[in-house]
């Protein structure tokens, strides 16, 4: 009952947070002259918010009830008190950093992952541009929390609390934010993050601290437009449309025409299922990495690389 009521209570402190949030960046945006929202996008991002929610809601009592029952396996025992928290939210976003980094390096969890970088655009509002599916296989990688004795409900909890940062460093208002940026996922590293050009992808997994970023060789700083290239955000091949279904699905389908290729073997399909995002068998295609090997041997200093 404890974990559900603050719950609730979080939502009702985020929430008009949200709203004053937004609506600062609008009017900042506006008085700036610069488009950080666009009608569209802003609609598909509540779209794909709501859609997540849905399946979450929906998938929540078995998730709960598989970490539940691991908690009555426990190794450890925790007093309550600081120590226990803190530990928490350092295991819990220890452990959103690899679910973030596969979600990113295999291509069955992108197919998932790439609706919350479909968007051009950087504005608090694509921070609710959420990974549909996600809810479904999530709290595998939060297991070990519970058989290390953390109570499920406050797993959940803490994982809607550094939600609540993530949608914070949605922004382009917000520069730099002086010694913060060596300790937490700030603005600056998210942008990088959401930005397709070579040098900037696959970096900053982090949701709350970016240490793991630095310990695990996926940190990459925000240069300077002049000292590298503007940065684009959205995908490196935009989608064709942005229709609801094809914001969800776009990305099963590719997997599935590649997949039903009659001139490709058995562990080519295996690759293309659970190969990195742009591997293909006939090189028609790159990764991220090669894409970052490409850019060192004739480096960019305009437009960003599209994959075919």
């Amino acid at each position: 009952m404890a974990g559900s009521f603050r719950e609730q209570l979080l939502i009702l402190i985020s929430t008009p947070l949200y709203i004053i949030i937004i609506g600062l960046e609008l009017l900042l945006s506006h008085l700036r002259h610069r488009k950080a929202y666009g009608w569209k996008d802003t609609v598909s991002n509540v779209y794909l918010m709501l859609l997540n929610a849905l399946i979450d809601l929906s998938f929540r009592a078995i998730y709960v009830a598989i970490l539940l029952l691991i908690y009555d396996h426990k190794l450890v025992s925790w007093k309550a008190g600081i120590s226990y928290w803190v530990m928490l939210v350092l295991a819990e976003d220890f452990l959103y950093y690899w679910l973030h980094r596969f979600d990113h390096e295999v291509r069955l969890f992108w197919a998932v992952h790439v609706t919350h970088h479909s968007s051009e655009l950087m504005n608090f509002t694509v921070g609710f541009r959420s990974s549909v599916f996600q809810p479904l296989y999530r709290f595998i990688y939060f297991m070990p929390l519970a058989w290390f004795g953390f109570q499920p409900l406050d797993i959940v909890f803490i994982y809607s609390a550094t939600q609540i940062w993530g949608i914070f460093v949605h922004t382009e208002i917000i520069k730099k934010m002086g010694w913060l940026e060596f300790v937490l996922v700030t603005p600056s590293h998210h942008r990088v993050h959401h930005a397709s050009n070579p040098k900037y992808l696959d970096k900053n997994m982090g949701m709350f601290l970016i240490v793991w970023d630095q310990l695990f060789g996926t940190f990459q700083p925000e240069l300077p437009d002049e000292q590298y290239q503007e940065k684009k955000y959205g995908l490196t091949k935009p989608l064709d449309t942005s229709s609801p279904v094809n914001l969800v699905f776009h990305e099963w389908r590719e997997i599935r025409n590649d997949m039903t290729r009659s001139d490709i073997s058995w562990r080519e399909k295996w690759y293309y299922l659970f190969g990195p995002p742009g591997w293909s068998h006939d090189g028609s295609r790159q990764t991220s990495r090669q894409l970052q090997k490409s850019e060192e041997l004739s480096p960019l200093t305009g437009d960003s690389f599209q994959t075919p």
